[in-house]
């Protein structure tokens, strides 16, 4: 699913070139479980980001679904993004005038799913939502709203899931529950999972765990 080569990433930093990935290297499987964990700085976010296409690289090579991100212009970047993967943030981002079911129904929508509004109400009942639809994101406690932007990320299915930090604003309770429930969606879908976390016991559940330090993967290499 995920084949990263030679990957480096620096970005200008008072006068000078700040390297944040050195040379990684990666393979991830297709269904598979990965968290990449280490301290802050380590460039957890920052490879993610690269892995989604947010960000390009400064050198290396980044293949996701048999598809070479370097050779996409940005619009046929954006639309590998909406038909291949889904992506959590830390802080949700959610549409704050919008409520959650018209969050999960955004990227429906967009794609012309004819059938929105009953795919809406399955989303939300798969991530134990179902009263809590006509609620803005105002209205809706952190963990409501990571589940709202989980139901969001994972609307068109996507063979793809990643997640930067998606536990990063809860308590430790409601992030185990977060992090279970992203692994019960990625059983029911066989999606591949990726997902960046700073607590080992969270990263456990991973089936397999790639460490990152000062831009260099220290363990779990291909």
């Amino acid at each position: 699913m995920i084949q990263v080569r030679d990957l480096v990433m620096r970005l200008p930093s008072g006068g000078r070139l700040l390297t944040i990935l050195d040379g990684i290297a990666l393979d991830v499987r297709a269904g598979e479980v990965c968290a990449i964990t280490g301290p802050s700085g380590s460039g957890k976010s920052t490879l993610v980001g690269l892995l989604a296409g947010l960000d390009r690289p400064t050198a290396g090579s980044i293949v996701v679904a048999g598809v070479e991100l370097g050779r996409l212009g940005e619009d046929a970047l954006a639309r590998f993004r909406r038909d291949t993967l889904g992506y959590i943030f830390q802080s949700f981002h959610l549409i704050p005038t919008l409520t959650a079911a018209e969050n999960v129904a955004v990227p429906l929508e967009i794609a012309g799913v004819p059938d929105a509004p009953v795919r809406v109400r399955q989303l939300l009942d798969d991530v134990g939502l179902t009263d809590r639809g006509h609620h803005y994101p105002v209205q809706l406690s952190g963990g409501e709203q990571q589940r709202v932007a989980l139901a969001r990320a994972v609307a068109l299915g996507p063979k793809l899931l990643l997640a930067d930090e998606p536990t990063g604003n809860l308590d430790s309770a409601t992030g185990a529950q977060i992090i279970e429930l992203l692994l019960a969606l990625n059983r029911e879908r066989g999606s591949t999972l990726v997902f960046v976390t700073h607590d080992e016991a969270l990263a456990r559940h991973a089936g397999r765990i790639v460490r990152l330090r000062d831009g260099r993967v220290v363990n779990g290499q291909p």
